[in-house]
């Protein structure tokens, strides 16, 4: 790894590094801020995963939650959004939904995208080998969190692994990606015309057959301008429903997709993944 930033926040450390990943065929860059408390003990790491057009830096320069995360005693990581750089495909029309900033935290399985755009695998176990073996980090307490596309990466990759996450939230994710143009447009690309492969990354779908029970909490905004074409919250309150499975899912009055909106209520989400993590 090389260090690549580094900057004190409310007692502890932000920092940046540059990695070459296996799983992506490329470097990567993350963030992690390490709380004044893992100076002296291993701490529990939150992952936050963000949106479209993002990279690790959004979360980390807009959030806020450096000060909550330093309260509560709690690692942050924030991984990229996709693979970058040199040989790696984007979308030929140079659109934001796909492509560069758009990984879609799956792994894709048609080419040329199945070469580079492993984002779950990245995810899921290389970006936390890495951690656990090279900061100060208690690997059996972990709890994972995102925004909007990262929201749907949260949700669908706690679900498929709730014995690595003891708690997962999410802001304004995009709840059922087999039904929405975003969602549509990337798995199709990614992994072909199969729908049946599609529901591995769909939350609606994957609530449905869920063994386990995770907590869950989810804030929503009903000002949020994609809320009714793109991220159909109300398709994922009708499958835990029918699944019987318990989410605590908020309308937020007022709120946008914004990171105005994040900013407003990283705190409770922090507090809420640090009461699992206890």
């Amino acid at each position: 790894m090389e260090k690549v930033s580094e900057y004190k926040c409310f007692g502890g450390r932000q920092l940046r590094y540059l990695h070459s990943s296996s799983s992506l065929n490329c470097n990567m860059h993350f963030s992690i801020y390490l709380p004044p408390q893992a100076e002296k003990t291993p701490v529990p790491a939150l992952y936050w995963l963000s949106g479209l057009t993002c990279t690790d830096e959004n979360f980390v320069t807009k959030a806020g939650a450096q000060r909550y995360a330093a309260e509560a005693g709690l690692a942050i990581v924030s991984p990229d959004t996709s693979p970058r750089g040199e040989g790696v495909p984007d979308d030929p029309a140079e659109e934001y939904d796909f492509g560069y900033g758009a990984g879609f935290y799956l792994n894709a399985t048609a080419q040329p995208w199945d070469k580079h755009y492993q984002m779950y695998d990245y995810v899921v176990e290389e970006l936390p080998q890495l951690i656990n073996t090279s900061f100060p980090i208690d690997q059996s307490r972990t709890a994972i969190s995102g925004h909007s596309m990262g929201g749907h990466g949260a949700l669908t990759i706690a679900l498929k692994n709730p014995k690595r996450y003891q708690s997962v939230s999410a802001f304004a994710p995009i709840c059922a990606p087999m039904r929405c143009p975003w969602g549509q447009k990337a798995f199709r690309h990614y992994l072909g015309e199969d729908q049946d492969t599609w529901k591995n990354y769909d939350t609606t779908e994957l609530v449905q057959i869920a063994d386990e029970r995770l907590s869950i909490l989810v804030d929503q905004g009903d000002a949020d301008n994609f809320l009714n074409e793109q991220l159909q919250t109300d398709q994922l309150i009708a499958a835990s429903t029918a699944a019987n499975y318990p989410m605590v899912i908020r309308m937020q009055p007022g709120y946008d997709h914004s990171y105005f909106f994040i900013a407003s209520f990283i705190g409770e989400h922090i507090a809420f993944h640090q009461k699992h993590l206890s």
